[in-house]
């Protein structure tokens, strides 16, 4: 499956989009983002195998979220089961699809320490908050191309997972070609992407002032509008079949 391209414009259309659905039922997503978010948190503290575990969960209940919008979609209530709509659905290949995001992210720190930015990996590996800002800078500073290589392939990562969660469950596809549809489906819209990350951006900055309640909207704003980034990148086959149908039919007929 191949993603279309679009507009630059389509940037801002994705959050007000993302909006219109949260608008739909705004207290049960604000339940359901702060429950995730805790959740995630909670399993993240567990010494070990904290981290990695709510690595392999994060697809499943982002994939729960996206069940929760597709419903909204089409006029149906959101539940506070769709949070564990991933448990029921395509699990396995989820679970993989969270596997391979852990295991890139394991080859690419270990890339990071074979190319000078060990003292760096070391600090954030630690998981203690760093009291001196200038121990992280030198670490930072030290790390040099080591660091601006590591982040070009966390980049490739976030955009091979962007859509991947969403392309297993509605497109039945495997984790692999989801992955490789979804990095492409990326590149090929890096403009209208690049908008919608910059205006996102703005409103983090505003969100996070005061006390960061902003982030009780936003936070489901952003789940939302992946949803409608994904369904405007990977249209239907009937949707595709209705545009391409629209292009022939002349303005006479």
């Amino acid at each position: 499956m191949e993603a279309r391209k679009v507009n630059i414009a389509n940037g801002w259309l994705w959050i007000k989009q993302g909006y219109w659905l949260f608008k739909k039922s705004p207290v049960l997503w604000v339940t359901l983002a702060v429950t995730g978010v805790v959740g995630l948190l909670g399993i993240s503290t567990i010494p070990v195998i904290g981290d990695p575990f709510a690595t392999l969960l994060f697809p499943i209940l982002l994939a729960g979220y996206m069940f929760g919008c597709r419903a909204l979609e089409h006029d149906e209530e959101l539940e506070l089961s769709h949070l564990f709509a991933g448990f029921h659905n395509n699990t396995s290949q989820l679970v993989t699809l969270g596997g391979i995001s852990l295991i890139s992210q394991m080859l690419i720190l270990g890339v990071m320490m074979l190319t000078g930015g060990a003292n760096l990996v070391s600090i954030l590996m630690s998981g203690q908050p760093v009291e001196n800002p200038e121990i992280l800078a030198q670490a930072a500073a030290g790390a040099g191309m080591s660091m601006m290589l590591s982040m070009a392939l966390f980049s490739i990562l976030l955009m091979a997972m962007q859509f991947a969660p969403m392309l297993i469950i509605f497109d039945k596809m495997s984790p692999i070609d989801a992955l490789k549809a979804s990095l492409l489906g990326c590149l090929r819209n890096i403009l209208p992407l690049s908008l919608y990350g910059a205006m996102m951006f703005l409103f983090i900055m505003i969100a996070s002032m005061p006390m960061m309640l902003g982030w009780l909207i936003l936070l489901p704003v952003m789940l939302s509008s992946m949803y409608a980034i994904y369904r405007d990148l990977f249209p239907t086959p009937t949707e595709i079949a209705m545009a391409l149908e629209s292009e022939v039919i002349t303005p006479g007929q």
